[in-house]
């Protein structure tokens, strides 16, 4: 049954209640993207090295790949930023993780760490 009268929630229009509380997510380029997924892991850790040292400190290598763990989860300029240098988000592992040029059409049914073995990138460079 349809009344004349209505109930002033204090909402307002469908299209009013969008746009009040929502941050602007950061731009990715995809094109520099696709370039860095590319990336051997000698030329993505000097790319991080150079231009992304926040990431680099905590960069690890396993096998050929580059991972990158946070205790918590990431805003979005920061998560737009590790996409735009080729990463991707492993649920699974809580991981972001760079390919570096290789692709597996299979999952690792062990952790890769132990198998590949695994080192921090800033731990290699001389004092």
């Amino acid at each position: 049954m349809k009344t004349n009268s209505q109930i002033n929630s204090g909402l307002g229009s469908r299209s009013a209640q969008s746009n009040t509380h929502r941050p602007r997510l950061a731009r990715i380029n995809f094109t520099r993207r696709r370039v860095n997924r590319a990336l051997d892991t000698f030329r993505l850790l000097n790319l991080l090295r150079s231009r992304a040292p926040e990431f680099f400190g905590v960069a690890e290598v396993v096998g050929k790949w580059v991972w990158i763990q946070f205790a918590e989860k990431q805003p979005a300029n920061i998560t737009s930023q590790l996409s735009e240098l080729g990463f991707h988000w492993n649920n699974t592992r809580q991981a972001w993780q760079h390919p570096c040029g290789l692709r597996r059409s299979e999952r690792a049914t062990v952790d890769p760490r132990k198998f590949f073995g695994s080192y921090f990138a800033a731990d290699m460079i001389a004092a």
